[in-house]
């Protein structure tokens, strides 16, 4: 076996002595001359000196001198000076020896302070607790700058006004009708109820799906009611006939979200098999089979242009689809935790999406990410829904309701939901909501078996329930 090779001797070498070789090499490479020693200037000396007294002594007004000519030269200092922190230059007025007018420069280590107004050479000198500190804080001459971020709209606050229950199981999905006179609920009780948007009274029962209704939704161009469950079966409902006239067939696992296009006769269905299927509603046939998502489907809404379908999946991505030729053509992969609610703002061209780490709002068609909301609801998030003057609503696991400012992201109230007396407090969970069609009335459905209706509380002024916003202090990217 060959002997190891001996190693080289190293050098020891110092931190000074490389701190002195880094520094030579940079002033090869920048100071050509620096062999020659540069001429003193006694001006800036003088100014350092000026400075160091005033930085230190600047506080107390008769300052002992030796000279008559050094005391009055620091009294003119003084009073031109008032304010005696170090990083504020002189008033522009003041004037040095040979009629120059000096400016004192801050440590290179101190942020830049705004310039202010200085007062007449007549106010009084100001003395700041802690001046004597050559690096003291400089916030008390620190202008505030006014935030960038939008001010919230205020907004009433919403109360419930009207509690309906009717169904025996967890109430899971509600739509509106496109003339604002009835809604559907699909509850776990295996069916469709149809109430009376003006008086809450139950118009029709509708029986035929054997598992939890996930999905509802309502044709505006047809007289169609699409629903879907946890049996795998997507059914369309003739509102004049009250009965099924399709089922879509297709589904490996239970449909979790559905949605209309709101130009086309197509149906979107998301569900368990990480599949969004795209629908001919004429035809009962599959268009597509949207594939790309690694996990359940569960958030799902199509826009009349590209991209043309959004949807949001337990995989925390939000996938942007083309229609035509079936393939993703953006991911957003902002979202921690699953995305079980999206939401399109109805005039905007913008979304927003929850998740149980935050509510994001993008920008559409590109998907930019805009911001945060401003809070945190900490809860799983199961339902979104915002209405035509920004009022954003989610509701969550814990029964929480909260309403947020959609262009700020200001949460301006929280409310928590009062379970159906025989029913558990963990059974306080809202799974679905939607405002009707003029967006005045917000319908949320929880585990209490219930259906809560809520409208703005009309008595209400900005005096009685003031907009109390802080804007943000940094803008979190993600």
């Amino acid at each position: 076996m060959a002997a190891p090779m001996a190693e080289l001797p190293v050098e020891p070498q110092s931190l000074r002595k490389l701190s002195l070789k880094s520094l030579k090499r940079g002033l090869d490479l920048f100071v050509p001359s620096h062999g020659t020693s540069f001429p003193l200037d006694t001006q800036s000396k003088r100014i350092r000196v000026s400075y160091k007294v005033t930085a230190e002594y600047g506080g107390f007004k008769n300052l002992p001198s030796e000279d008559t000519n050094d005391k009055s030269k620091h009294k003119t200092e003084q009073s031109s000076t008032p304010l005696a922190l170090p990083g504020i230059p002189e008033a522009k007025g003041s004037k040095k020896e040979g009629g120059q007018g000096a400016l004192v420069m801050a440590p290179p280590m101190l942020p830049k302070a705004p310039e202010m107004a200085m007062p007449s050479k007549s106010s009084a000198v100001i003395s700041v607790p802690g001046s004597s500190d050559r690096f003291g804080s400089s916030s008390a001459l620190i202008e505030r700058i006014p935030s960038k971020w939008p001010k919230p709209v205020w907004h009433p606050p919403w109360k419930n006004y009207r509690v309906i229950s009717g169904h025996l199981g967890w109430v899971r999905s509600v739509a509106f009708d496109p003339s604002n006179t009835w809604f559907c609920t699909g509850s776990a009780d295996r069916t469709i109820k149809i109430w009376d948007v003006a008086s809450g009274r139950l118009k029709l029962t509708l029986t035929g799906h054997i598992e939890q209704i996930r999905g509802l939704a309502v044709s505006q161009r047809h007289t169609y009611l699409f629903s879907a469950g946890d049996d795998k079966q997507v059914k369309c409902w003739d509102l004049e006939q009250n009965k099924v006239i399709r089922s879509y067939h297709g589904h490996l696992s239970g449909v979790y979200c559905l949605a209309l296009h709101p130009t086309i006769d197509v149906l979107l269905t998301g569900g368990r098999d990480s599949v969004c299927r795209v629908w001919d509603i004429r035809t009962k046939a599959m268009v597509c089979a949207l594939t790309g998502h690694d996990n359940t489907v569960c958030s799902v809404f199509a826009r009349p242009t590209d991209p043309q379908v959004v949807t949001g999946s337990h995989d925390t991505t939000i996938k942007f689809w083309d229609l035509v030729a079936g393939k993703t053509m953006a991911t957003l992969t902002h979202h921690k935790k699953s995305v079980r609610a999206m939401a399109l703002h109805p005039k905007e061209h913008a979304f927003s999406s929850a998740s149980a780490d935050n509510i994001k709002k993008f920008g559409l068609p590109k998907g930019e990410f805009l911001h945060n909301m401003l809070s945190q609801q900490k809860t799983i998030i199961n339902s979104m829904s915002v209405n035509e003057d920004g009022v954003l609503a989610t509701g969550g696991d814990n029964g929480s309701l909260w309403f947020w400012d959609w262009k700020s992201g200001h949460n301006f109230q929280q409310t928590q939901t009062i379970v159906q007396p025989g029913s558990l407090d963990s059974e306080a969970c809202i799974y679905a909501s939607s405002y009707d069609i003029s967006g005045s009335r917000l319908v949320t459905c929880e585990a209490d078996k219930t259906i809560k209706m809520w409208k703005e509380d009309m008595s209400a002024t900005p005096e009685t329930h003031p907009l109390n916003f802080r804007p943000p202090k940094d803008f979190r990217r993600f």
